[in-house]
């Protein structure tokens, strides 16, 4: 075996473990997850990316009924096949604890904090990786 497949192998190892994680411990991950592709047979509780979020992170959806995905079945689309990990009805991502500064907050994010139903705050600096109420400095509640 060469090492492009075991780095396959490994690859779908960790997808299928990832399909087991909370929604929390998905989203500090989620580039793991496949992207949604059209024609494929997705089951119940299916993860899988498919664009990006208001903070540009990717955008985790989890499979709602099964279905074979078509091209006008997109996740940002068909909420009767996909729910949306992360964001908020409005589409504001909720606040989920950067884990450096790759995923960090920049000015102008926009998050709800603590959860989907709690009010929105904006980044005031760039690299925030704190919460509204550990640095209250670093966001202007909207």
């Amino acid at each position: 075996m060469n090492k492009l497949q075991c780095a396959e192998q490994l690859r779908k190892a960790l997808q299928m473990f990832a399909q087991t994680l909370t929604d929390d411990e998905a989203m500090e991950i989620a580039t793991v997850y496949p992207a949604w592709a059209s024609g494929t047979a997705y089951a119940v509780g299916t993860m899988v990316t498919y664009g990006t979020n208001e903070v540009g992170d990717p955008q985790l959806y989890r499979c709602v009924q099964a279905h074979t995905s078509q091209d006008d079945w997109t996740p940002d689309v068909t909420p009767a096949l996909w729910s949306a990990i992360g964001l908020a009805p409005d589409d504001v991502p909720i606040w989920s604890q950067p884990t450096g500064a790759h995923d960090a907050y920049n000015i102008g994010d926009r998050v709800h904090y603590p959860g989907s139903d709690d009010p929105i705050y904006e980044s005031l600096i760039d690299g925030n990786v704190y919460s509204p109420e550990a640095y209250p400095a670093g966001w202007r509640k909207e």
